[in-house]
């Protein structure tokens, strides 16, 4: 069954956020693709996942690579799973794929300071419970680390 984590973001960026969750993806040996919704947008976190860190970076490449088949994380903007991957990433209000059943994971990235955002992932939410996916809400406490909530 597939499982589905939404993740409300407040006071916090995808780009603060999405990091520590791809590098535990791989730890844990899982290929992922991160969906976002323009080219530009997925050209930014390119660039992003390579300097975030000083100490590192998440071996990836976007979906126009040529080996992005070989890749660990790939970077799109629509369906498909270039990959291979068991975990896919939905940020920027991007929608489930029409394939979500495929995936061992799915994860819901929104911005809860956006009504447009929080409204998308009570729909997403609706869909998915609809589906009989597991579905699991987080929210950061104070300290930022992540809670599941009822």
């Amino acid at each position: 069954m597939t499982e589905v984590l939404f993740y409300h973001l407040q006071n916090m960026t995808v780009e603060n956020v999405l990091p520590p969750l791809l590098e535990k993806s791989l730890e844990r040996g899982w290929r992922v693709v991160v969906q976002s919704t323009s080219e530009e947008r997925a050209d930014a976190l390119d660039g992003h996942l390579w300097t975030y860190r000083d100490d590192s970076f998440l071996p990836h490449a976007t979906w126009r690579a040529n080996d992005a088949a070989d890749q660990p994380i790939v970077l799109a903007i629509e369906g498909g799973n270039p990959n291979g991957a068991n975990v896919r990433f939905l940020i920027d209000n991007a929608a489930l794929p029409e394939d979500a059943q495929g995936y061992e994971r799915m994860v819901l990235l929104f911005n809860g300071d956006d009504p447009d955002a929080l409204a998308l992932a009570r729909t997403a939410w609706t869909d998915c419970k609809a589906k009989g996916f597991d579905v699991t809400y987080w929210q950061a406490d104070e300290r930022g680390r992540w809670q599941k909530r009822n």
